[in-house]
């Protein structure tokens, strides 16, 4: 299941899943974090040679960062962590090096603080569609793509009204706003999600959205993402 494929005929069964799937992170037994960047934050003075391997970078400040790892609970013993990534879309020699980024974690601060490492097979690139949970994320990511870039305004051309497929992904995306609401209350899709005072809160909250800003950056004239904390 994807969302590219969510059509009005199966709707239903996409509303089951995300039921089910957001009951497991209600129940803390997944946590959910999504990064996103705005187009309005462009870095400045990287080479373009750096800027094409964004997509990697990217990815390891999520790993290290997002989940707040220093915060964990039982960080007094020793855990192992296992990071299945979507299968890469670049070459063989990108991902090799991307990998001992990854392993290079083990002496950071952050995972130190966690009392966590990551050994070479802990690592594997795995195909979506031989995994629910990646299926689910997928579903969910594209929800948030579709509203925060107005996708549900859409009509095809000469149309006076949306498509069946939009509409059926809009009234989707809205089941999978109720869900994240009903764990966090008064939920801002467009933001990061604040800590309220309390850094732990990187590591405990269920489900949360990292909007990714490079510190050195150019400002364009592009407000904030019109779904930013909108239903």
């Amino acid at each position: 299941m994807k969302w590219s494929k969510v059509s009005e005929p199966y709707l239903p069964k996409y509303r089951k899943l995300m039921t089910a799937f957001f009951k497991e992170i209600a129940s803390d037994r997944l946590k959910v974090r999504v990064m996103f960047t705005q187009n309005a934050h462009r870095p400045v003075g990287i080479p373009e040679d750096t800027r094409r391997e964004s997509y990697f970078k990217l990815y390891y400040q999520f790993i290290k960062h997002a989940f707040g790892w220093e915060h964990r609970s039982d960080s007094r013993f020793k855990a192992r962590l296992r990071v299945y990534f979507d299968q890469f879309p670049h070459t063989g020699h990108q991902v090799r090096i991307f990998r001992q980024f990854i392993l290079g974690l083990n002496s950071s601060p952050v995972f130190r603080a966690a009392n966590l490492t990551i050994r070479e097979d802990d690592l594997a690139e795995v195909r979506s569609h031989d995994h629910v949970l990646l299926q689910c994320l997928d579903i969910v990511l594209g929800s948030m793509a579709f509203r925060l870039n107005d996708k549900h305004k859409a009509r095809e051309p000469g149309q006076r009204v949306r498509g069946k497929k939009t509409r059926a992904k809009e009234q989707l995306y809205k089941s999978i706003f109720k869900e994240i609401e009903a764990i966090s209350p008064r939920f801002k899709i467009g933001i990061s999600t604040g800590t309220r005072g309390d850094p732990a809160r990187r590591w405990h909250d269920a489900y949360r959205h990292w909007r990714f800003c490079p510190k050195e950056h150019d400002e364009f004239d592009q407000p904030l993402p019109k779904g930013a904390g909108k239903k």
